[in-house]
């Protein structure tokens, strides 16, 4: 199935035909028609799935007739457009990804939109908001700020989505998102995205939506069929040896690498630069506007390798990431899923290289209990473990297959799957 055969206009068509998109992910196929019916949508889909176009493309759309389908008489001004699509997401990243998306989908529509997150200066964002927006995306906390100082008005709001759902509950956000809640129009279509449905994530979607249709695509205990993963034991010491090792594969282009404290991270990209990588750190104690330009060289290739603290699993979106490394294994399991979901991501192979040290034995059986198959291990490097490796947990092992389609071949379980030339 191609974008052809869903019923979306000229000016979306042609701007997805800019952007090399041909085909829907099956949650932009599921999703967009239903939108598009004006129905709600609770949705259970992982980060990297297409989701943001889910959402992005419908809402253009309906906001592109309506606007059109008015009359001259009662058409508003140009300067008087009003916020009739607000979209909440927990972090700054999502939020200006999010925004990175409606312009690409949304550039032959005329349509207005802005991205408001805190950590900054309001002014840039305010002055937007006085021109006029059609589309709002923002964090919940300067959300809630510019609406109590007058900046913002819902009144006249048709079209609500609130994303990474459950997200918003891990950072605290939901007394926020409520008190945003009760400040929209009771008449108007709700759309509602989490990657887990626990019972608190599941009684709030029930005070905002209305007989809502369910999507459920790739959940969270599931990784991505695409993305081949492998493992490595190795002493806590020599840990920076094999990253520098496993980084003189240069069909791996561009790496994201995980640790679990910002410190650590810090620590990693200098060790990384000092070794000839190009290579910065991205996490909370950063600066919004050092994070942008991190993630920017990243994503432009002006440096190969992005080293992140948690705070970022979930708000990455970077289009053909060579692999993801977990430099340090997380405690928490569903992390695991979270931070090699970054790549392989819209049906593309990607890499996921994990070190895992004796201390982190644990958390690594958590993982593989997640899991459906073990992760394969990578016995043959220069720097084995010199402790006894930990025992895996008792279990079948599955013959991992490939499923590539022709962009990655298999060399064996113990070395790494490499893009071909």
């Amino acid at each position: 199935m191609s974008f052809e055969n869903i019923d979306l206009i000229e000016p979306i068509r042609k701007a997805l035909k800019t952007e090399g998109y041909y085909r829907p992910t099956p949650i932009q196929k599921q999703s967009i028609p239903i939108i598009l019916e004006g129905r709600d949508l609770l949705g259970s889909a992982q980060t990297g799935t297409g989701k943001t176009a889910a959402f992005a493309i419908p809402i253009l759309q309906i906001l592109y007739e309506s606007r059109n389908n008015t009359t001259p008489q009662s058409s508003t001004p140009q300067t008087d457009r009003r916020i009739k699509a607000l979209i909440i997401t927990p972090t700054r990243e999502l939020a200006i990804q999010i925004g990175e998306s409606f312009a690409a989908y949304g550039r032959y529509s005329g349509l207005h939109h802005t991205v408001v997150f805190g950590g900054v200066s309001q002014l840039r964002q305010t002055n937007a908001l006085k021109k006029g927006v059609d589309i709002l995306i923002a964090t919940p906390g300067r959300l809630l700020d510019l609406m109590n100082q007058g900046y913002i008005k819902l009144r006249d709001l048709e079209i609500f989505v609130l994303d990474e759902a459950d997200r918003m509950l891990d950072m605290g956000f939901i007394h926020d998102v409520k008190k945003i809640i009760a400040a929209l129009p009771q008449k108007r279509q709700s759309l509602f995205f989490s990657a887990t449905m626990p019972p608190a994530i599941i009684t709030l979607a029930r005070t905002i939506l209305n007989n809502p249709v369910k999507v459920v695509i790739a959940p969270v205990t599931s990784t991505a069929e695409l993305i081949s993963q492998s493992l490595y034991f190795v002493d806590k010491a020599n840990k920076s040896a094999l990253l520098l090792h496993v980084l003189k594969d240069r069909s791996l282009v561009t790496a994201l690498i995980f640790t679990r404290t910002k410190y650590g991270a810090d620590k990693l990209a200098r060790f990384l630069v000092k070794n000839g990588i190009r290579a910065e750190a991205i996490h909370g104690n950063k600066s919004q506007g050092a994070r942008q330009q991190a993630l920017s060289n990243f994503k432009n290739r002006k440096i190969r390798a992005l080293v992140a603290s948690d705070i970022a699993a979930r708000g990455l979106d970077i289009d053909d990431l060579s692999c993801v490394i977990n430099y340090e294994i997380p405690n928490i399991p569903e992390t695991y899923i979270h931070r090699i979901g970054r790549t392989g991501r819209a049906e593309t192979a990607g890499i996921a290289i994990s070190f895992c040290n004796a201390e982190e034995a644990a958390y690594l059986q958590g993982i593989q209990a997640l899991l459906p198959e073990m992760i394969p291990v990578v016995d043959e490097h220069p720097y084995p473990m010199k402790e006894e490796a930990p025992t895996p947990p008792p279990r079948s092992r599955k013959p991992t297959t490939s499923a590539y389609s022709g962009q990655y071949e298999h060399r064996s379980r113990r070395r790494l799957h490499t893009r071909r030339r």
